[in-house]
């Protein structure tokens, strides 16, 4: 992404901050795994979103701003040149290089942060600190805003302290064209990495070698890392939604299953795409495959602006509900989640789950996933279909669309093999 990207994210924001406002955003800390090993680091989106700083060179990053008298003031704060650390960890951003990322002219030591920020919230010229404050679950650790904010609380009396996480939500629900356009890009890399195991698919191979096919088909683009851990499952193991284990072996008949995305510029896909190891389906297997399929299809022709975000998901699974009922294998008082076991639709974008106002309608520039899932354990098939919608002013787009997706389409690519 430009830099004046991020300037445009983070002036969106002061603009809904309240008047003598201070904002802090961390970009997160490296995580033990066990002994002296660590986990990978992942940058905090919203602080990627708002900074353009992301990778592991950013861990422990703090980004400050101060709204004033009209006026905002911006501070980056930054690990500090270490050649010791460096000969260990790899080189640390200069400056010029996070000023150049950032926009932000600033640029101080991290240690800096606690008097910086002391001398902030005592000068008399601020009655808000701005925090991005969210946890999936209540009893999940405290980040480090938590502990900013539980210090204020106590150290600051004088400072309101104010959850901006809703407002950097709801900037992020609606994609600039550069977000689009990274996301057209990370499309074509999914594509690639699905197709690639599409073509290797035969009888007896194992979901690890599927995986080292999708792998390799990022890897060999520029994307060392997928939009997030990819689901690969053959057979029965696709009747686990969340399934990381790869260990399976496809045997002949098995649809393999794969829920996987590329990112680009921060932007994640997510899409889902099942085929039939041997590359033909069963009747059984297409009798599933042509409602998922055309549920999608209708999905696709009904979304639009004004349509309430609630209703793609009830619309997916009643449409495919009937389509159920018409084969036979859903009674008439059965409902579709029988056999439909999770949501038809979620938000993506920085995050692979955005976090959105679902109360908030469809609107021009979202971009969210069709996710039809059909799982019947009695005739031992489970799948899905999802696709990377976007909305436009009088319709939608599918941006996985090129990625082969009907029974005909599938057949035919893998009968090239």
């Amino acid at each position: 992404m430009e830099r004046s990207f991020h300037v445009e994210n983070r002036r969106e924001l002061y603009d809904a901050l309240p008047e003598n406002s201070l904002f802090a955003c961390f970009a997160g800390k490296i995580l033990p795994q066990s002994a002296d090993a660590e986990y990978p680091f992942f940058a905090n989106r919203n602080f990627a979103y708002l900074t353009g700083l992301d990778g592991a060179e950013v861990h422990d990053f703090i980004f400050l701003a101060k709204k004033a008298g009209g006026n905002v003031e911006e501070t980056v704060f930054a690990l500090p040149p270490d050649a010791m650390a460096e000969r260990w960890t790899g080189r640390r951003l200069k400056n010029s290089e996070i000023q150049d990322r950032s926009g932000v002219e600033t640029i101080l030591p991290l240690e800096r942060f606690g008097s910086f920020f002391h001398a902030a919230a005592i000068s008399g010229n601020f009655t808000t600190l701005a925090l991005d404050l969210w946890k999936k679950a209540p009893g999940d650790p405290d980040t480090d805003a938590y502990r900013l904010a539980a210090q204020a609380a106590k150290d600051y009396p004088a400072l309101q302290i104010h959850n901006c996480h809703k407002q950097l939500c709801a900037q992020r629900t609606i994609k600039k064209p550069c977000e689009i356009a990274a996301m057209r890009k990370a499309e074509t890399i999914t594509k690639a990495g699905i197709e690639a195991m599409m073509r290797a698919s035969r009888p007896g191979m194992y979901e690890y070698e599927y995986k080292a096919e999708y792998d390799h088909a990022l890897t060999s683009r520029g994307v060392l890392e997928p939009a997030f851990t990819s689901i690969i499952a053959a057979g029965e193991n696709n009747f686990c939604i969340h399934y990381y284990s790869y260990t399976g072996q496809a045997k002949d008949g098995d649809l393999v299953l794969n829920d996987v995305g590329a990112a680009w510029d921060g932007m994640c896909t997510d899409v889902s795409r099942s085929w039939p190891c041997n590359g033909k389906f069963s009747e059984k297997q297409r009798q599933l495959y042509e409602c998922a399929y055309r549920t999608s299809e209708h999905m696709f022709a009904t979304i639009r602006p004004g349509m309430p975000m609630a209703e793609v998901d009830r619309e997916c699974h009643r449409y495919c509900g009937e389509l159920l009922r018409e084969i036979g294998l859903l009674g008439q008082d059965e409902a579709p989640e029988k056999y439909m076991w999770h949501g038809g639709a979620h938000h993506v974008g920085y995050d692979v789950h955005d976090q959105v106002d679902m109360t908030r309608p469809v609107a021009a520039g979202m971009v969210f996933c069709v996710d039809v899932g059909i799982y019947v354990e009695e005739w031992g098939i489970g799948f899905r279909l999802e696709d990377n919608c976007l909305v436009t002013e009088d319709g939608c787009e599918n941006l996985s669309a090129a990625i082969p997706r009907s029974i005909a389409d599938i057949e035919a690519f893998m009968a090239q093999r």
